[in-house]
């Protein structure tokens, strides 16, 4: 087995947990936070590295900052306020990442700086704000010299052309560049990037060369190198870049602030140039608008990391989620399925959200891999139209209103149809893609986007989304229930049994007693004992729960005993050693990488919720513990953000990656992991009649508490535990004992109830 050494501790928490402080600069990799509106969005680490891009509703890009940097300048001396390099002679460094801002803070020369970057609620853009102040005895002259990369005239490469033009704009106060593309139009037209300041620019540079020079790079340009500053270079058939330089006069103590501003503009007239007051009242919108989308949850429990991750950062990450998805493209189920965890804090928001998402779906209820470049892009998949069902019955449910599901919302074509009627055709279209033994098709992928050989001839089915296909069925019910369709209903339960055996038939491994994962067109078994490798997957044996399938519980028993670790569940096991021609790029990425072997932590967040619809407070509880980042089973740190979810653990074998993380922030292991614990772990799931309380908490959390905002109603529930089981022995509202059916606590809009559970083994 190997050790993995514990690293130290790079900085702390701080505001309930929504801030977290950076005080060392050199973490094992970038750290990065991110900003967004509908618009645009934008990222960064602690040292400024991050890009930057806008995006229309039919997802044209404009890729407008490729990185960043900003470079004070004396007469004598030059450096970066971003703290690079690293190990330059900096001190009191800091990075304070919070929802919607991040600020890098040191000090040099006698020179404390700070640079915030944010995104304000509207427009197409990203904000720095560049305080300087002197603490010395002596009056410094300086220059605020900021710094853009920029892909919005193509990346660059080497022998290539690059056609961008760029100048500088005094009505605006602007360096700009120049290109054609299509946004908003499906022609080309005009489009400018530019970087405006508050303060009149005293240099500029729109061309790469003139300012980073051949030879030079983004921490060492020649205009800071030799001291030179911006050179007021035009560019013309170069590459583009835009930087403004700003000279300050500082007396002792004294403090100044440029705020710069990097946008695309679609007109000359379009370009912002920001003041100090409008930058800082846009800044105050901002903050106050994240208060308010997240105010909805806040929990309390003996776990600080968690209550750290839950009320700082998940609420946050499944916010950006539910517009953004991964932003590297547009994903169809992601969108739908952050969508769907977001609505536990902000079921409103997620309604508009949802109604957006329906938008791209076809008429005939499929619906698409992603839209992006002007276009709907199937790209074959087959799941994404079974995330919707359970989407809109859970947030229908969160708001309490099931006239909703009579709103009118197009499809893809223009035609019109009801939200319910969304979800029918949704749930009919997959019962009717129907492949081998009437399993439901994979055809080019399902959820495990990787998967993508198993069916391309049409026959292939998955195990799994026929399995998810019950659940999106039973969702639906819920939703012809409501409305009182009652054929509808009567035909989702018939349905519901038809494919509930056929699953149980030809997608169950009797022998080894849990689900398989597929089959491909010529009918090759994946996820079966017998398999020579892949012998089993860990999300059709989850999804079995979800699903009521009769034999759910043995399969899950089936799948620990398999699949787990000292370091979380893997995704499936034994993984593959080499591709094969009828699975796909799962089979090309080496063995306990991601989904192939790996501990994906997507589907952990599933097992949170799983396990607690299963009754097992101890495995809830050892959940938790493997999915915290920050820190791994064997005590040493996984050198990843420790406020952000990661898409993945490396497994045992992959040698020194074993623990460390994957990628962080564009997974739904973050909004899923929000939506399990309050929904499944705390019990908090909405139903017509009001709030049914629940939990399944760990047996080693005595007290607890979450406060919840359903209906107009804040519930201020503390739960108080026995130690010896986790089901509701007894509970009171506002000092009073009652006994509601089903534990459900009807909202009272307008008001606070002081709940109490009392928790123990009935």
């Amino acid at each position: 087995m190997v050790e993995i050494s514990k690293t130290k501790n790079y900085g702390h928490f701080e505001n309930s947990g929504e801030t977290f402080v950076i005080t060392d600069i050199e973490t094992p990799r970038h750290w990065y936070n991110y900003f967004f509106n509908d618009e645009y969005v934008s990222f960064t680490s602690q040292v400024g590295f991050g890009e930057g891009l806008c995006q229309d509703s039919m997802g044209r890009r404009i890729f407008l900052v490729s990185n960043r940097n900003v470079f004070l300048k004396s007469a004598d001396k030059a450096w970066s306020a971003f703290g690079l390099p690293v190990g330059y002679g900096y001190t009191d460094y800091a990075c304070a990442h919070e929802n919607g801002a991040s600020t890098v803070s040191l000090t040099y020369e006698g020179v404390k700086s700070a640079v915030r970057i944010f995104v304000p609620n509207k427009g197409k853009y990203e904000i720095w704000s560049v305080t300087a102040e002197n603490t010395t005895a002596e009056t410094k002259e300086l220059s605020v010299i900021a710094y853009a990369k920029t892909e919005i005239d193509g990346t660059y490469r080497p022998q290539c052309y690059s056609l961008g033009k760029g100048g500088f704009c005094e009505k605006h106060n602007a360096v700009y560049g120049h290109v054609y593309a299509a946004y908003e139009t499906a022609k080309n037209r005009d489009v400018w990037g530019y970087m405006s300041a508050s303060e009149t620019a005293d240099g500029y540079d729109s061309r790469r060369n003139a300012f980073i020079g051949p030879f030079g790079d983004e921490q060492h340009p020649v205009a800071i190198t030799k001291m030179l500053g911006c050179q007021n270079s035009e560019c013309h058939s170069e590459k583009l870049c835009y930087a403004l330089e700003n000279k300050l006069t500082l007396a002792p103590g004294e403090k100044k602030t440029v705020h710069y501003l990097v946008g695309v503009a679609l007109s000359w007239d379009e370009m912002v140039t920001p003041t100090a007051e409008w930058a800082e009242a846009e800044f105050a919108a901002m903050k106050a608008k994240y208060a308010r989308d997240l105010a909805g949850v806040e929990i309390n429990t003996p776990n600080a990391q968690l209550d750290n991750l839950v009320n700082g950062w998940l609420k946050y990450a499944a916010h950006m989620g539910s517009r953004w998805a991964r932003v590297r493209h547009n994903g169809y189920r992601d969108l739908t399925s952050d969508t769907e965890c977001f609505a536990c804090v902000n079921p409103a928001l997620a309604w508009e959200r949802i109604k957006r998402i329906l938008t791209f779906q076809y008429d005939t209820g499929y619906a698409p891999r992603t839209f992006i470049d002007g276009a709907i892009k199937d790209r074959n998949f087959a799941d994404n139209t079974v995330w919707l069902a359970s989407a809109v019955a859970t947030i229908v449910k969160e708001l309490g209103n099931k006239e909703l599901l009579n709103e009118e919302v197009a499809f893809n074509n223009g035609t019109v149809a009801t939200v319910y009627e969304h979800i029918r055709r949704s749930v009919d279209f997959l019962f009717n893609f129907q492949g081998l033994y009437g399993l439901v098709k994979i055809w080019g992928g399902d959820w495990n986007d990787c998967v993508n050989f198993a069916g391309l001839k049409g026959k292939g089915v998955s195990v799994w989304l026929s399995i998810a296909w019950c659940y999106a069925n039973k969702r639906f019910r819920e939703l012809a229930v409501m409305l009182g369709k009652e054929e509808d209903a009567a035909l989702s339960e018939e349905r519901g049994k038809i494919m509930a055996e056929r699953i149980e038939e030809y997608g169950r491994d009797k022998e080894a007693g849990y689900y398989i994962y597929a089959r491909t067109d010529d009918d090759i078994v994946m996820g079966a004992h017998d398999c020579e490798e892949g012998q089993i997957f860990l999300i059709s044996q989850l999804w079995s729960v979800f699903a009521g399938l009769e034999n759910a519980a043995e399969a899950m028993d089936k799948a620990e005993e398999i699949l787990e670790t000292p370091i979380g569940i893997r995704l499936a096991y034994p993984a593959y050693s080499h591709q094969y021609d009828y699975i796909g790029s799962m089979a090309e990425k080496e063995p306990g990488t991601q989904d192939n072997g790996g501990i994906y932590l997507h589907p952990s967040a599933w097992k949170l919720a799983v396990d607690s619809l299963l009754r097992r407070p101890d495995r809830v509880e050892e959940g938790i513990l493997k999915m915290l980042p920050g820190a791994n089973a064997y005590g040493g740190e996984t050198c990843g953000e420790p406020y952000a979810m990661y898409n993945s653990y490396f497994a045992p074998e992959t040698g020194y990656r074993m623990g460390t993380p994957g990628q962080s922030w564009r997974t739904a292991s973050s909004s899923w992991m929000l939506k399990s614990v309050v929904e499944y772990i705390f019990g908090m799931h909405a139903e017509m009649e009001g709030l049914r309380i629940e939990p399944c908490l760990p047996l080693s959390w005595k007290e607890c508490s979450i406060k919840k905002v359903f209906r107009g109603c804040t519930y201020d529930i503390k739960f108080i535990g026995n130690g010896e089981g986790t089901d509701v022995i007894a509970m009171k509202v506002n000092g009073e004992d009652v006994a509601y059916e089903r534990n459900i606590v009807p909202a009272k809009a307008g008001e606070t109830l002081k709940v109490e559970v009392y928790l123990g083994k009935k």
